[in-house]
């Protein structure tokens, strides 16, 4: 029998850890804060000092911050500044609880086990607890097998990711000097699959604007004076219809990229994205789905309301209203994002919709798909699972990646743990169980690298 290696030995560990009951018992504890951002009185202070003890049982040192009146947690373990210094990120809220909608009336502040299925269901599983946790499961293994780390790492956790992190972008310029680092690596976000291991290296921006158009003040009867008068939800209608063709594919100038880079192209070849759930003749014409999801941009209607559809009347409605919103990849002058829609709607006869953008925004920014950290992180998953893991040049949702970029000057790598099914914004957020030991073995595998790696080996040297 062959002598298992070092590595080997802490990807094993972390892939047992992650198995246990005591991991089990971990992630219940961290879902049973009922961390729902928009809620005043959650115990987001609680929750961290609960998160900083288990930091503190591994060597970590930790302090907390407040900025724009949200509580943060820095935690730190400096080995030996020659090495690489790598900085990750988590956040601790979540969405609401949606108590109630949830099958089988389960509890969303309680982890539920369904053995059945191979389920594990809890408010926070996926977004965002359950990924800090396989992380923090992965660092003890390597701890654990190699004495040390290897490297030198910072965590910031934040608790107002879901309500459009406020205060992240002013904690990090405030303390960029803590915060030096030569690369970011965190999870969030959504594998390509469930148990396809995946890279993202950054996010599509996201930007959304209120159209409304009122014409009057109070509806006329549509028989009286019906092809007679202006009808603000008709006019709208065709505003909104006037954004995209009728495939769905941008045409507003200035909300386009010039093009998708070959790296990035080549990255998404063969690639089928959204577990498959997509339509092949919608969007962009000449891009794959993968391209337009991970590499273009898009505009969707989120909400459009006129009249009340639910008892509607003999009446022409006096106003209507629709939500649209832009998704977008980096290249394009995001400054100018709704005097781009103005000159559009103004040019196709709608100088009449009024545009008010809805925040908070956040920026499109990613690390080219060519970048050497990027291919040394891809070899150590690939020696890990035994095969090349999917690489996407951006995820298709947006994270404050910007902040990372931008104010810290870092290339970023998202390891992302759940998958799109997970239901993370609904009721029954849920992860398999068969994950956590799998993900927690390929972070054992790339930490245990990047303590053996020197800086000009991930590119930074």
């Amino acid at each position: 029998m062959l002598d298992t290696s070092p590595r080997d030995a802490a990807v094993d560990l972390a892939r047992s850890l992650a198995g246990d009951d005591a991991f089990r018992a971990a992630l219940a504890d961290l879902i049973a804060f009922p961390t729902d951002a928009n809620d005043p009185d959650a115990p987001l202070h609680a929750y961290l000092a609960h998160v900083a003890q288990g930091f503190a049982a591994m060597g970590f040192e930790m302090q907390g911050y407040t900025s724009d009146g949200h509580p943060f947690l820095l935690v730190s373990r400096v080995e030996d500044k020659s090495r690489p210094t790598i900085l990750g990120y988590a956040h601790g809220d979540t969405v609401p609880g949606m108590a109630g909608r949830w099958a089988n009336g389960r509890d969303p502040w309680a982890l539920d086990v369904d053995d059945a299925s191979g389920l594990w269901y809890g408010r926070g599983i996926a977004d965002n607890k359950g990924q800090m946790l396989v992380n923090m499961t992965a660092m003890q293994a390597v701890i654990a097998a190699r004495g040390s780390l290897g490297f030198n790492a910072h965590l910031l956790i934040e608790m107002g990711e879901e309500i459009g992190s406020p205060g992240l972008r002013k904690v990090c310029e405030k303390l960029k000097s803590r915060l030096k680092a030569d690369l970011l690596i965190a999870s969030d976000g959504p594998r390509i699959d469930a148990m396809t291991p995946t890279l993202f290296l950054g996010a599509r921006g996201g930007a959304s604007f209120r159209l409304t158009l009122r014409r009057r003040t109070g509806g006329r009867h549509s028989g009286n004076f019906g092809g007679a008068l202006k009808n603000p939800a008709l006019e709208l209608a065709h505003a909104l219809a006037c954004i995209t063709d009728a495939q769905g594919a941008l045409q507003v100038k200035g909300w386009l990229p010039a093009t998708i880079p070959d790296a990035a192209r080549n990255a998404l070849a063969g690639l089928t994205p959204a577990g498959g759930e997509v339509d092949a003749d919608w969007g962009a014409k000449g891009l794959t789905p993968a391209e337009r999801i991970h590499a273009w941009n898009s505009a969707e209607i989120l909400a459009f309301s006129a009249g009340d559809i639910a008892h509607p009347v003999n009446a022409i409605p006096d106003m209507a209203e629709a939500v649209v919103q832009l998704r977008y990849v980096p290249g394009i002058a995001d400054d100018d994002l709704g005097a781009a829609l103005r000159a559009h709607l103004d040019a196709h006869g709608h100088g009449d919709v009024t545009i008010a953008e809805l925040g908070p925004r956040f920026r499109a920014s990613a690390t080219p798909v060519d970048n050497a950290s990027v291919g040394f992180a891809a070899a150590s998953l690939a020696r890990t699972h035994g095969a090349p893991p999917v690489v996407l040049p951006s995820l298709g949702g947006s994270l404050p990646n910007d902040i990372f970029t931008e104010v810290l000057g870092l290339p970023t790598i998202w390891v992302p743990h759940s998958y799109p099914g997970c239901a993370q914004h609904a009721p029954d957020e849920h992860l398999p169980a068969a994950l956590f030991p799998q993900a927690a073995g390929l972070m054992a595998g790339l930490y245990w690298d990047l303590g053996t790696a020197s800086k000009s080996a991930l590119g930074l040297g």
